[in-house]
């Protein structure tokens, strides 16, 4: 778990960010244990109560579950993860559409141009 943090908000948040690519990617697949809180603190380089608020948000969001006993683990549900990528393409495309108009150029033209390439 390689992370350059930035100033421009929360490292829990910046943890949550990653983790979801991570598991929207498949890089963390379905079901999956995760390490222990202060294993993954130590690999993200943070403080142990912030990796611990990122994966409680986590859990709150429904991309991890708590067995007791046992840890935690990624989430099994397919279609939340489906959603999720969705969710998380439209947003991308808005962002990037946006700085496309910014330029100058059309959502037609900017179609044009990807279709070219």
């Amino acid at each position: 778990m390689e992370n350059q943090f930035t100033n421009d908000k929360p490292i829990y948040l910046q943890l949550i960010d990653y983790f979801k690519m991570q598991i929207i990617s498949g890089e963390l697949t379905e079901g999956s244990r995760l390490d222990s809180v202060r294993d993954l603190a130590v690999k993200a380089q943070v403080n142990p109560n912030t990796m611990q608020k990122a994966l409680s948000e986590l859990e709150r969001m429904g991309l991890v579950r708590t067995e007791r006993t046992s840890g935690r683990f990624i989430t099994d549900n397919k279609e939340m993860i489906k959603s999720m990528k969705k969710e998380l393409a439209e947003t991308e495309i808005e962002a990037f559409l946006e700085k496309m108009k910014a330029l100058g150029l059309e959502k037609e033209e900017v179609v044009k141009i990807i279709c070219e390439k």
